[in-house]
């Protein structure tokens, strides 16, 4: 008998476990969400897919999404960790003018293999994955060009495979667009420890004091190990409203129903395994500015003033100086580091309009 009550009691308890993994998508089934139309309803020429491709020998994964799958096709960049799952707290609407990829990059969430040494990941190879993935769409969705949106990371080789394949794109949509991130790094150290000594936070000045930021000295890994925590604390991080890695993007990751357990695991193994970015050190020693001085098509460029993951000057900096034969730079200024997601609506206007329009009618100073 007392057998029998512990396996009426352990077979209850993983009924009420699984049930709790249910009732907070902790388990999921991994299905992409569908897309609905004006009534609420899924639209009927709607596109919701979970796609894996090989590129280049390796494995990877992508979400679609379109309200109509003839609509112009975007690539989306992600900046180092998938962002996609972001979309589900911070709608982005670009599936109502766009049939979107939120890919995956070699390395990272539904790209992710143990296999793949990190020193394989190089600007190089993420430029030859950005034109084989570019290929892909525009076979599948039979297109010649496509529209190309980078985010933070992905901006560093994301202009890299415009400026070398022009002939596949309608045009360059910067967000948070990397310079020289050395010097950002150095602007965003400078900024912090300044705020933590008005907010007298003891702690944190002491940490950023033995971690200092320079040109020569680089990006000490003590300061690598509070970068995150202290930008979203003072909110010039992810959003304005993330104050956390922890309730912000991990719980949001392992909430998320459209990626399975295994694949929320591969989330945050691949960012584990890169730090900051896989290409941190490369992009670091790099000035786009020096790399990048001209592009073939236009360019536009979307970026919070309150971002200092990716420095808002340094990217103006280099927008006046690239030379594009139609460019426009948007500032939002609610936005931190992520303008698609915390001020959708200017956003939305901007592609519609703008990019999809060929203008820049509602860019600064215009």
């Amino acid at each position: 008998m007392t057998a029998l009550r512990r396996l009426t009691s352990a077979a209850a308890t993983a009924l009420a476990v699984g049930a709790l993994l249910r009732r907070t998508h902790l388990w999921s089934d991994g299905k992409p969400l569908p897309v609905v139309g004006a009534d609420g309803h899924p639209a009927a020429g709607g596109l919701a897919e979970k796609l894996y491709l090989d590129v280049n020998g390796v494995r990877q994964g992508m979400f679609l999404r379109s309200r109509d799958a003839a609509q112009p096709v975007l690539l989306f960049l992600h900046g180092g960790m998938p962002e996609y799952f972001l979309t589900e707290r911070y709608p982005t609407v670009l599936e109502h003018h766009f049939t979107v990829a939120w890919w995956e990059q070699r390395g990272t969430g539904l790209s992710y293999s143990p296999g793949i040494p990190s020193e394989a990941i190089t600007s190089e190879q993420l430029i030859a994955d950005t034109l084989t993935v570019t290929d892909c769409l525009r076979q599948r969705f039979g297109t010649d060009k496509i529209y190309l949106m980078a985010h933070s990371g992905g901006t560093f080789f994301g202009l890299q495979a415009a400026a070398r394949a022009p002939e596949r794109y309608h045009a360059y949509i910067g967000m948070a667009q990397m310079a020289d991130q050395l010097q950002s790094e150095v602007l965003a150290y400078q900024y912090m420890l300044r705020r933590f000594e008005e907010l007298g936070d003891k702690r944190m000045i002491r940490r950023f004091r033995k971690a200092p930021v320079t040109v020569t000295g680089g990006t000490p890994r003590a300061y690598l190990a509070i970068r995150d925590t202290a930008m979203h604390r003072l909110g010039v991080g992810t959003t304005r409203d993330t104050h956390s890695v922890l309730s912000g993007i991990l719980w949001p990751s392992l909430r998320s129903p459209q990626y399975t357990p295994t694949e929320k695991l591969r989330l945050w193994r691949g960012k584990f395994s890169s730090g900051v970015s896989a290409l941190w050190d490369e992009s670091l020693a790099t000035d786009l500015g020096e790399t990048v001085t001209e592009l073939t098509i236009p360019l536009y460029l979307l970026h919070g003033i309150h971002d200092y993951t990716c420095s808002y000057p340094l990217a103006r900096q280099f927008f006046e100086k690239v030379q594009a034969p139609l460019k426009g730079f948007y500032t939002f200024h609610r936005s931190a580091h992520s303008p698609l997601f915390e001020e959708p609506e200017r956003a939305h206007e901007i592609l519609r309009d703008d990019v999809l329009g060929g203008a820049t009618s509602l860019a600064d100073g215009t």
